[in-house]
């Protein structure tokens, strides 16, 4: 039986080793922490649990997939919570919340902007085909060769698509409010670029977003992972935790062997096919030698990165009265923020800011009586200086304003509190510059412009995850599992 090592257990990383062990394959997953998971691993802090990274569940029908692909359950596994209202908005005068039901959207957009509701079927029924397209075709594609495009059904769609319209021009086709522009940018920020960097193929999110729905699975989000681990499992996967992979030891052009410390003591794994679900950027700097990477210094100098985050996971102790699941505070300058993260790369001066209150939905998630917050500040990868000085400053600011749009205390019944920002994700999961979503979803850097899946100088090395195809997002991670694994698997018949 051949054996596959994977470096790493986030989302790519569990994926493949659930589609190389149903391959056949005997799969060992290395891990550097105690648990699964990578960016969405769980804390646990005096009754309080947090979801340390991703918060959003969109996109239902790809988790959907993946779980049906292991046996005859066409659903995930835990149970799913559709929120509504899917998120709330606030602006410098009020808050606006999405509903879940699209006829009342449509009146919320007809009512901020008259003729808003037709043009947002419009804007719908062309999103609709790129999420049709895009997520069932486009992010199935390797990213090898050029050649891969060249699809009958992409070349027949390929102006429908809109890869050569910003994202920014697109939305401000349909609509003239600046508010509701807003609303159908920001899903973009989680791609890791500016709306007039972001091709409109993107439009697809807010498909997501509006038809799709937003979820919460029972538990938070790290009950995807343990359902995958758990998967994983049951197909014979191993996996080991507290290993903190030194090198990728290679032979004749092929990596033979993983050295790991565990517990202080050096170790070796062997193997006949790796697969790097760690940070892209350190496997070539750190595990590899110079002579063996795909891409230099500078090559990876001149990437556009996703953000960065400042989080807070904060405990109260006392329920508030008036907040959604998810809200999101625009009630500052939205491109001076955006440009603070991807022009002038500074720390922002009045950013806008992310409150996700689990407990609203999941009475789980802290003691009773109680309420559990995650605040979290996109800020510009490669930032420096995160000290604990600059984390309180922006910790009062933000207080500060959410005490003030929700009219009540909160920084008097603070009884838990710990912060994360750039160096935190060096320090754990390798980062490269601190990034929190990895490889902006830009035109010059998607389907095989993006860092190969494979290892051009070792045979039998592969890539998956947020830095390579198809790109950041939980969902693209879970397809980036299956693309990886089937290239090996057909590189290996």
């Amino acid at each position: 039986m051949k054996k596959v090592i994977i470096i790493g257990s986030g989302f790519a990383g569990i994926s493949a080793a659930c589609f190389m062990a149903k391959a056949g394959w005997r799969v060992q997953v290395l891990e550097q922490h105690h648990q699964a998971g990578g960016r969405a691993r769980q804390l646990k802090e005096q009754g309080f649990t947090f979801d340390m990274g991703p918060s959003w569940y969109w996109m239902p029908d790809v988790f959907d997939w993946f779980f049906s692909q292991f046996g005859n359950n066409k659903s995930a596994p835990y149970k799913l919570h559709r929120l509504d209202p899917s998120y709330r908005v606030y602006w410098k005068d009020r808050y606006d919340e999405m509903p879940a039901s699209y006829t009342a959207l449509q009146s919320l957009f007809e009512k901020i902007e008259p003729g808003a509701a037709a043009a947002l079927d419009k804007f719908l029924e062309e999103a609709a085909y790129k999420y049709d397209v895009g997520i069932h075709k486009l992010v199935h594609k390797p990213g090898i060769k050029i050649g891969e495009l060249m699809d009958f059904d992409l070349m027949k769609g390929l102006f429908r698509l809109d890869v050569f319209t910003s994202m920014r021009a697109h939305v401000h086709k349909f609509f003239k409010n600046d508010q509701l522009r807003q609303l159908l940018e920001f899903p973009v920020l989680f791609l890791g670029a500016l709306p007039q960097q972001i091709p409109a193929l993107y439009s697809l999110m807010n498909y997501a977003d509006i038809k799709l729905g937003t979820w919460y699975p029972e538990g938070g989000m790290h009950s995807i992972v343990t359902s995958m681990q758990k998967q994983a499992e049951e197909l014979g996967v191993q996996f080991l935790f507290n290993e903190k992979v030194t090198a990728i030891n290679t032979e004749n052009g092929k990596a033979k062997s993983i050295s790991v410390l565990a517990a202080g003591q050096a170790k070796t794994y062997e193997a006949d096919v790796v697969i790097a679900n760690a940070d892209y950027a350190f496997v070539e700097k750190e595990l590899l030698q110079e002579n063996e990477r795909n891409y230099s210094d500078d090559y990876w100098e001149k990437r556009v990165m996703a953000p960065s985050s400042l989080i807070y996971y904060v405990g109260l102790n006392k329920k508030l009265k008036n907040v959604a699941h998810h809200n999101l505070f625009f009630d500052v300058d939205f491109n001076k923020h955006g440009d603070e993260i991807y022009k002038t790369k500074q720390w922002p001066q009045d950013p806008l800011f992310y409150l996700s209150v689990t407990s609203v939905t999941d009475a789980d998630v802290a003691p009773a009586g109680h309420e559990n917050l995650f605040i979290l500040i996109p800020v510009a990868a490669g930032l420096d200086g995160d000290d604990e000085a600059l984390r309180e400053h922006y910790f009062s600011k933000i207080v500060t304003r959410i005490e003030d749009r929700l009219g009540e205390e909160i920084a008097s019944n603070i009884v838990y509190k710990k912060s994360y920002s750039v160096s935190d994700f060096v320090l754990d999961y390798n980062a490269y510059k601190g990034n929190a979503y990895g490889l902006a979803n830009t035109l010059m850097q998607t389907a095989h412009l993006k860092p190969s899946l494979k290892s051009k100088k070792i045979k039998n090395l592969y890539f998956t995850g947020q830095l390579t195809v198809p790109g950041p997002g939980v969902p693209p991670s879970l397809i980036s599992g299956k693309v990886v694994s089937d290239e090996i698997i057909k590189s290996t018949k």
